[in-house]
Order: C-alpha cells, then structure tokens, then sequence
C-alpha cells in the first residue's frame, strides 16, 4: 500500500476533477456519448470497497446519491447506473452513469462499446462548470 493518494494514470487521462469531496474525489468521465461520473474514495492503496470501514461506505453511499442527483440535473436520461468494477483499473472507484434507451450501448454495459468520444474542450469546461454550480445546491 503506498502513502499518499494518488489517481491512477488511466483515471487522470480520461477524467476531470470536479470536486473534492469529505471522503471522494468526484470526476467527469471525459466520453460524451454518456453522462458519466467517478467517484474516487481518498485512500491510498484501495482496490475493494469492502476495505472502507462502517463509517466510510456511509459517506460514500450518500456521495453516490448526491453526484447521481448532480447528474440528473444537468443531463438527461432514463437510468442511473452505479457501478464499482475494477477490473482494469484496480484503484477502487464507483462509476455514475446516466443511460438513454438506445445509447451507444444499450442495454449493455458501457465498458468495451465503441471509442471514447472526448467532449470538445469548451463543451467539457461548460459541463465542469454547470455540474460545479449545480454541486453547490445538492445536498
């Protein structure tokens, strides 16, 4: 286990920093074609969400909630997908994604459909923006 937290490199180049929360990181999954968040729990070393104690899967699971209410005001879909998989990335983070009846994927998972489809720089600071305003009014 090492000492301090870091962000995986695949995380970091296909992310961005939204928000620093109590016990995560949240970031914007950089492929338009979802709406799609992380959440990255702030410990060095962790893999598995049952490392977290009692205390810190309380806390992520309210993180959950409200990154999926962020979400839900600045997009639009018909399903809210929560998944915490790791088989590539080993860095223990919680995907958020919103998904639309006859997306890119559907009714498949995300994983492994197609390219990513990074958002055009302005389109994703706007997005980074409105999500970060929209933060400040979800409890």
């Amino acid at each position: 286990m090492s000492t301090a937290f870091a962000v995986a490199p695949q995380i970091e180049a296909d992310s961005v920093l939204i928000a620093e929360w109590s016990l995560s990181q949240l970031r914007l999954m950089d492929d338009r074609r979802f709406p799609w968040l992380l959440l990255l729990p702030r410990k060095p070393g962790l893999e598995e969400w049952t490392e977290l104690d009692d205390g810190e899967l309380a806390v992520l699971a309210v993180e959950i909630k409200r990154a999926g209410a962020a979400l839900a005001a600045v997009a639009s879909f018909d399903k809210l997908n929560v998944g915490a998989l790791g088989n590539i990335v080993r860095q223990m983070h919680v995907h958020i994604i919103g998904r639309t009846v006859g997306d890119a994927a559907w009714p498949g998972p995300v994983w492994g459909k197609g390219a990513r489809d990074p958002y055009p720089s302005d389109e994703r600071e706007a997005l980074v923006a409105r999500l970060q305003a929209t933060l400040a009014t979800v409890a």
